[in-house]
């Protein structure tokens, strides 16, 4: 008996039941653009840059399972200019300073931006001021770059076994905060967490290891974004 398929972009590609779009695509090795999405957590599908068009329905493609003969549209222009969009508007709606950040090369953001051929935002910047925590004696949060992507609350409760990070406010006031109110440093957050690595941007960074793999020679750096990941 032949595996289910889905037409993806043309093609047919298996997939298996129970699977979303985004994994069955990655295992086809077609790749989707996508930020508030790691492998191991639940999926959030905030973001929405990996939206995806599904037998004529817009979705989020991390969210929307994979069903028998889905007609699956990911590379359309319209769609590319709505990814577009929703990069640009979280580089102008928080604090990126790529060229000084700790993260650059290895950032997601980043390197969706240069994969989209953002050169510069189309759209004003907003220069918010926002708050850094470096309370804790080895990790640090900068709400300047935090886009909200929530994968750091995810991973320190799904992956650590804690509730080091919560989300806190409404509409332009919310953020990522440290557990019950409190400053990083007595939120129970250790250096060890896999949270601190969860984080796609430089929101949250290890202190007294800044620059330790020189500029150039990070991922980014050498080869764009999704290359890596279709190439397992």
């Amino acid at each position: 008996m032949s595996e289910p398929c889905i037409i993806f972009d043309g093609r047919e590609i298996p997939f298996v039941p129970g699977q979303t779009i985004l994994q069955a695509a990655e295992d086809a090795g077609a790749w989707i653009p996508r930020l508030c999405h790691k492998p191991g957590l639940e999926p959030y599908g905030s973001c929405r840059v990996c939206v995806v068009r599904a037998n004529g329905r817009t979705v989020s493609s991390c969210t929307f399972p994979a069903s028998l003969g889905m007609v699956v549209e990911c590379d359309t222009p319209d769609l590319l200019a709505m990814r577009k969009l929703i990069v640009e508007m979280l580089f102008v709606e928080g604090n990126h300073f790529c060229m000084s950040c700790e993260k650059s090369g290895h950032c997601e953001l980043q390197a969706l931006g240069y994969r989209l051929g953002i050169t510069a935002p189309q759209l004003e910047y907003q220069f918010p001021r926002r708050q850094v925590d470096a309370s804790h004696p080895d990790v640090l949060i900068d709400h300047n770059r935090c886009i909200l992507c929530t994968r750091c609350v995810r991973t320190s409760r799904d992956l650590d076994g804690k509730d080091v990070f919560a989300v806190v406010g409404r509409g332009p006031h919310r953020r990522i905060a440290a557990s019950a109110g409190t400053r990083l440093r007595d939120s129970g957050a250790d250096v060890s967490d896999r949270a601190v690595d969860a984080c796609p941007v430089g929101a949250l960074l290890r202190k007294r290891v800044g620059f330790s793999v020189p500029v150039g020679l990070r991922p980014y750096d050498a080869v764009p974004i999704g290359s890596q990941e279709v190439a397992r």
